[in-house]
């Protein structure tokens, strides 16, 4: 079986570590080495995690790497730059507050060594609150992902399901160290995990198994977390200013297709194809008028198009589009 290294980024997390690192470390197999890059913790998270590897008794066997920045380089770049110093065929990626469940590794490191093609595998999670205590509920319930979804990316149409959103979470992901040849340097435009999942999806497989592999804290200062939204919190977001979200999401597209038609050759024809509507919808969108009434008509011809459903939401996209504040 392939060797897995782990990217473990840290800032402030000394709480949590303790839990997830004998989770790491008490995997069959081991990874052969954790790699730690704390991003200007004011506690001992590094300390801790020292401590906890040492508990474990696999300080001589799990090699550690330590990064310590000062100044913070944010989620991204700390990710970056752990992932950059990965030495193995397979990179798990880690968040400091997270327990993994049993067998996690030797579950995810098969399916590589079935799939000599897959570049990324994500899957799903239980939910539980800082204590570990189950919410009754996973992550892919929160994001309310469809049979539909996860069936198109088995059957390796995982962009086009990319197209239209992400269901990659980091802390549940297991990729590939050659897919870094295609997403490095990783996009200012893009959290780390959306982009290796693009870049995935794009020019290669990325596969998912619908198991919660990972306990997945909700403690109210995640820096990304899940929670299922209410009706009353579609309708509140869509009642919201539009502010510079959509030019946003128009950079990200812009970014994506940038990378993909720098990477001619390993990306097909149709792929690109399709990033540049995506593109061009997200254009559209960012564009779109300050005024309810004067976004109508545009609005309902998109639509027509078909291009809401393609690269978006669909009605829940046009109706944020029909009764955004401008």
């Amino acid at each position: 079986m392939a060797a897995v290294s782990v990217a473990l980024c840290t800032r402030n997390g000394a709480r949590y570590l303790p839990a997830q690192v004998q989770s790491i470390c008490t995997q069959d197999p081991l990874p052969r080495e954790i790699v730690l890059s704390d991003d200007g913790s004011s506690d001992d998270s590094v300390a801790v995690v020292r401590q906890a590897m040492a508990a474990c008794g696999v300080a001589s066997s799990v090699a550690l790497t330590v990064f310590e920045n000062k100044p913070a380089l944010g989620v991204t770049r700390n990710f970056e730059q752990a992932i950059r110093a990965c030495r193995h065929e397979l990179i798990a990626l880690s968040d400091q507050d997270d327990v993994w469940h049993p067998g996690r590794l030797a579950r995810m490191a098969a399916r590589f060594e079935a799939q000599p093609e897959l570049l990324l595998l994500h899957t799903d999670a239980r939910l539980v609150d800082g204590a570990l205590r189950p919410l009754g509920d996973t992550l892919f319930h929160a994001l309310e992902v469809q049979p539909a979804e996860l069936e198109a990316i088995a059957q390796g149409r995982a962009f086009d399901v990319f197209l239209r959103r992400n269901l990659v979470t980091g802390a549940t992901t297991m990729f590939r160290r050659s897919l870094l040849a295609s997403a490095l340097p990783f996009s200012d435009e893009w959290v780390h995990d959306e982009w290796l999942a693009a870049l995935a999806a794009a020019t290669g497989r990325m596969d998912v198994l619908p198991e919660a592999l990972i306990d997945y804290r909700q403690h109210g200062s995640n820096q990304i977390g899940a929670k299922r939204p209410t009706v009353a919190d579609k309708l509140a977001k869509a009642m919201e200013a539009r502010g510079s979200k959509h030019m946003q999401r128009w950079r990200r597209a812009q970014a994506l297709l940038d990378r993909l038609l720098a990477l001619r050759g390993l990306v097909p024809e149709p792929i690109v194809s399709a990033q540049r509507g995506k593109v061009a919808h997200q254009r559209f969108r960012a564009e779109l008028p300050a005024s309810r009434l004067a976004r109508l008509l545009p609005v309902l011809r998109e639509a027509a198009s078909g291009r809401y459903e393609r690269f978006g939401r669909g009605k829940q996209a046009i109706a944020q589009d029909l009764l955004e504040r401008g």
